[in-house]
């Protein structure tokens, strides 16, 4: 059975930080695209950030300068740090995998096979 299971979410404060993970089972995580997308309430889904299976990042300008990512494909997880949050990232977060997303289609959901449940972030005082 495939599953993305994120965890990690919860309250944090302004200026804050989180760390999320998604881990994988069921299929090949070294072979597939990470992407991460947040859903902040009554917004629709945005992508954020990608990380390739060889480790390459794409992001966006939203969360540019703030986010750290990694991923163990020997442990079948990804890692997502978000740094300053600000009351505006409050969001629920997924992870999602690909088997392959470029440059130009990354922030595509369509393009996702595999998708967690998400986290909550919720960033207030």
């Amino acid at each position: 059975q495939v599953q993305l299971v994120e965890s990690g979410g919860g309250l944090v404060p302004p200026g804050g930080s989180v760390t999320l993970s998604c881990r994988g089972s069921g299929f090949g995580f070294d072979l597939y695209d990470i992407g991460w997308f947040r859903q902040a309430p009554g917004k629709g889904r945005e992508a954020i950030l990608l990380i390739t299976r060889d480790g390459n990042l794409y992001y966006t300008n939203s969360v540019r300068g703030r986010l750290t990512v990694s991923r163990d494909n020997a442990e079948k997880t990804a890692i997502l740090q978000m740094h300053s949050l600000k009351p505006e990232d409050t969001a629920r977060y997924y992870c999602a995998a690909a088997s392959w997303v470029g440059r130009e289609n990354w922030t595509w959901e369509a393009e996702y096979e595999y998708w967690g449940q998400g986290t909550q972030v919720t960033i207030s005082s």
